[in-house]
C-alpha cells in the first residue's frame, strides 16, 4: 500500500466558506502540491448552503426559482456524479488532495486508500459502516444521494444490512498530475431541500430517507464531535501536521472563485474551456 504517511501534509479543519470559493480552493490546494510537496486534508463546511452541481449535470435539472427563494447558492464541481445539497449542518465534507505519483494509478485503489480515513472516523463514531455490497439502480438521476449506487465509492450504513442506506458520496479527479478527492457526508437528513432543489420530479421525502441514512440516525453523537472525529482520523491517516491556507492561496482562490465557480459560464453552460482561459 502506499505510505502516504511517508509525505509533508497538513490538516486544515476549515472554516464555513460560500460553494465557488470551497471549490477553488481544492483547485488551489493542488497547484500548491505540486509546486511546493505540501499535501492537504480538510474538513469544511458550505455558508451560505449550496447545490453542487457534478460536472455534466444538466442545469435544467435545478429549481432555480426554489433555489433563490431558500437562500442556496449553486455552483459545479470538478466531479462527475449528481447534484449535493450541502448546508452547515446536515452535510459534513472533507478534501484530500495529493500528487498523482503519490497513489496508486488504479481508480478503485485509489478510492480504497482515500477512504480508508472516512471508513476509520465512521468507525470511531460508531457508524457500521461500508463500501456498498450491491449496486442499486437510481431513483433520481441529477441527485447524487438518490443516483445509483456504486460499491467501487459509495459508503452506506448499516454495512451488515443487505439494503444499508447511503451515507456519504466520493469522487476523485486527476488535474495537472494531481488528484483531488472530496465526499459529502450525511450528518442529519433534510430532504424537503435534497429535494427541492431539483425541478420537475415526484420523488417523494419518504423515498429520499429510504434510501438515505445519516450520522445522526446511526449514532448518538453531535455535529461538532462527528467533524472532529473526521479531521482526527484524516491527519492520523497521513500523520498531517496541523495547518491553514496561506494568505495568497486564499487570494488565488478569490479569484478563481469570481472568474470560473461562481460564473454562469461554468455553473449554467459547462464552458469549461472559456472559465479555464484565465488560469
Amino acid at each position: 500500500m502506499t505510505d502516504v504517511a511517508g509525505r509533508e501534509w497538513r490538516l486544515v479543519r476549515d472554516d464555513a466558506r460560500d460553494g465557488p470559493t470551497q471549490m477553488a480552493l481544492e483547485e488551489v490546494a493542488g497547484e500548491t502540491a505540486l509546486a511546493e510537496g505540501v499535501r492537504t486534508v480538510r474538513v469544511f463546511s458550505w455558508e451560505p448552503s449550496t447545490l453542487s452541481l457534478g460536472y455534466r449535470t444538466d442545469a435544467d435539472a435545478v429549481d432555480w426559482t426554489f433555489c433563490e427563494r431558500a437562500g442556496i447558492d449553486v455552483t459545479r464541481r470538478q466531479t462527475g456524479g449528481g447534484g449535493i445539497y450541502h448546508d452547515a449542518y446536515a452535510d459534513i465534507s472533507y478534501t484530500i488532495v495529493a500528487p498523482a505519483e503519490d497513489v496508486p494509478s488504479d481508480l478503485m485503489d485509489c478510492y480504497r486508500l482515500f477512504c480508508e480515513p472516512i471508513l476509520a472516523a465512521l468507525e470511531t463514531m460508531g457508524v457500521d459502516a461500508g463500501f456498498a455490497a450491491t449496486e442499486r439502480a437510481a431513483i433520481l438521476e441529477p441527485s447524487c444521494y438518490l443516483r445509483d449506487v456504486h460499491p467501487a465509492h459509495d459508503v452506506v450504513a448499516p454495512a451488515s444490512d443487505g439494503r444499508a442506506k447511503k451515507l456519504s458520496g466520493n469522487a476523485q479527479y486527476r488535474q495537472r498530475d494531481v488528484v483531488i478527492q472530496h465526499g459529502s457526508i450525511s450528518y442529519a437528513r433534510e430532504p424537503a431541500r435534497h429535494l427541492g432543489v431539483f425541478a420537475d420530479h415526484e420523488t417523494s421525502s419518504a423515498a429520499f430517507t429510504d434510501r438515505v441514512t445519516s450520522i445522526r440516525e446511526q449514532a448518538a453523537i453531535d455535529r461538532e464531535t462527528a467533524v472532529e472525529t473526521l479531521a482526527d482520523a484524516l491527519g492520523e491517516w497521513c500523520n498531517a501536521e496541523e495547518g491553514d491556507w496561506r494568505e495568497d492561496e486564499l487570494e488565488a482562490a478569490r479569484e478563481l472563485a469570481a472568474d470560473k465557480y461562481g460564473t454562469d459560464a461554468w455553473i449554467r453552460d459547462r464552458d469549461a474551456q472559456a472559465a479555464d482561459s484565465s488560469r
